[in-house]
């Protein structure tokens, strides 16, 4: 590994404009396409690309595209997960999802960040923070998720919500911020 990809999956700050990491982005990009633009009936096409794209991608889980992601071995999917229309997975860190977690469309789930001080920022120094959905969460649709953000289980969070901060578990969470409710009914 180069010195950038190993400080990325560090979690330290990195340059992207690395040969290794373009490679791996190049890879990515092209898996995605192929999803992207296959037959939508070819559901074993479909799961093929998805395993081989994704660092995990569980039994009965499903995807539907179009998908982007940066890396796609960053991304790992429980089994029997849903992900509807337009999923983006910026995963320069690691996104775990769970097992039966429900993903409405147009979510971001977005683990990069950038220095806020303007030298290193133009000089394109970033980093990332991991992203963990925890079992049997439902995201509404366009929902933002930001670095460093980890949702417990059976939490729901409604449509259009920014989640900036850890949610506990069994939870309802609403807005942008996103802020917690009520408890999720038994």
């Amino acid at each position: 590994m180069t010195a950038m990809r190993e400080r990325m999956l560090a979690g330290e700050l990195y340059r992207a404009d690395d040969p290794a990491l373009f490679s791996d982005m190049n890879r990515a990009a092209a898996l995605s396409h192929r999803l992207n633009t296959a037959d939508p009936t070819d559901h074993a096409l479909r799961r093929e690309l998805l395993t081989e794209l994704l660092g995990r991608f569980g039994a009965e889980s499903e995807i539907r595209p179009p998908f982007r992601c940066d890396y796609g071995y960053q991304t790992f999917v429980g089994a029997r997960t849903f992900a509807n229309f337009g999923l983006i997975s910026l995963d320069v860190a690691t996104v775990t999802i769970g097992d039966d977690v429900q993903i409405g469309p147009n979510v971001q789930l977005l683990t990069a960040w950038h220095p806020v001080a303007a030298g290193p920022r133009r000089d394109k120094w970033e980093a990332a923070s991991p992203i963990v959905i925890g079992d049997n969460v439902w995201l509404g649709g366009g929902v933002i998720v930001l670095p460093g953000v980890t949702i417990g289980d059976n939490t729901v969070v409604g449509a259009g919500s920014v989640v900036t901060r850890d949610l506990p578990p069994d939870v309802v969470a609403v807005g942008n911020p996103a802020r917690v409710i009520r408890e999720v009914e038994p």
